[in-house]
């Protein structure tokens, strides 16, 4: 942080949530607020249906991720600033696979956090495993890079096939989130709020699984560090569900835990809202906001009803939306979608939905 500084370079400090808590340095003043800043041309949109979500919390320290399926290598869960990782201590070739309910539809998003601590660590992220005995270089097709030096984004290994990678210095830094979004052969890469790889005509191989393989090495000084990772179907544009439906859910609008303060990787989401009101000047929708079970009744039932008012202010503050035409309304853990035994079912059931009125 401090040669940072010294190299006039913008110094922007996060909490655990993705908040930035302070700034400083050239432009310090880091808006936090959707569509402003360094957010303004983010268009990540998650999956509104969840396949898979581990946050590791129910693992021991020291274990094998119970829900994550070994294939090779040192992996083991650690307390790192008061969360629970994945580390990998190598070899070269260490694989992990992760097993869906259901094979990847054609728009699926796949997020994660990284952190490496050495320049040339690289992984990959794949929507297909080699076969049995073979590693990452036998893969057919496009594949997703993890790496600081060698760049995070798409890459192959097919002679001539399309590729877009770009430097992620943050990846050393500390753990921070990648992001990637794909609809058919269209695929998109996220470090944090930057886009880093953008590739129309990508050939993915859908399975049932994903595949993670550290490509380089690894050791017990320089470690490889995976956070909470989360796979979600894709789906139509919200009008059109809205307009089919009735009613659609989005897992777009994210908070702050514990709070209604909305985060600025909604900015994608909200500006689908905002200028879906806007083009169809006669539709009256009411946000919704909901919960999962966890934490108590009454401060959910609370909560809830705070996180739709503000997405109802926003609209109107800032895309100008007549106030009659939005309602909110929060049902606390009341409605849910899906179970909340499960990490999927959990994150399904928080969410804010949109009626048509």
């Amino acid at each position: 942080i401090e040669q940072a500084k010294k190299d006039g370079k913008q110094v922007v400090i996060v909490d655990q949530d993705g908040e930035v808590v302070a700034a400083e340095g050239a432009d310090a003043a880091v808006p936090a607020k959707p569509g402003e800043g360094v957010w303004a041309n983010y268009d990540f949109v998650p999956g509104n249906r969840i396949l898979f979500a581990e946050d590791f919390s129910q693992d021991r320290v020291g274990d094998f991720p119970k829900r994550l399926e070994f294939v090779k290598g040192n992996w083991e869960i650690v307390e790192w600033e008061g969360q629970r990782l994945l580390r990998n201590t190598g070899p070269r070739y260490a694989a992990v696979k992760i097993v869906l309910p259901r094979e990847l539809p054609e728009s699926f998003t796949i997020e994660l956090d990284a952190h490496f601590t050495h320049g040339n660590h690289r992984m990959i992220v794949a929507t297909t495993a080699p076969e049995p005995g073979k590693y990452w270089n036998s893969l057919e097709g496009n594949f997703f890079q993890i790496g600081v030096a060698h760049g995070t984004g798409v890459t192959t290994r097919a002679k001539g096939g399309v590729e877009s990678t770009n430097r992620s210095p943050e990846v050393e830094t500390g753990l921070v989130p990648i992001r990637i979004m794909v609809d058919g052969r269209y695929a998109k890469v996220y470090v944090r709020e930057r886009r880093v790889a953008n590739i129309p005509n990508a050939e993915f191989r859908r399975s049932a699984e994903i595949y993670i393989e550290n490509i380089y090495s690894g050791s017990a000084e320089n470690p490889l560090y995976l956070g909470p990772i989360r796979i979600a179907e894709g789906g139509r544009n919200l009008y059109d569900k809205l307009a089919e439906d009735g009613r659609v859910a989005t897992q777009g609008i994210l908070f702050a835990v514990n709070s209604s303060k909305i985060r600025p990787e909604s900015t994608p989401t909200l500006e689908e809202i905002g200028t879906m009101l806007q083009e169809h000047e006669d539709l009256r929708i009411r946000i919704e906001g909901h919960t999962d079970a966890s934490g108590d009744d009454a401060s959910n039932q609370t909560l809830s009803e705070e996180r739709a008012g503000v997405v109802r202010r926003f609209l109107i503050d800032t895309y100008g939306i007549d106030e009659s035409r939005l309602e909110s309304q929060g049902f606390g853990e009341s409605s849910p979608v899906d179970t909340n035994d499960t990490p999927e079912g959990q994150q399904n059931n928080r969410r804010v939905e949109l009626i048509k009125l």
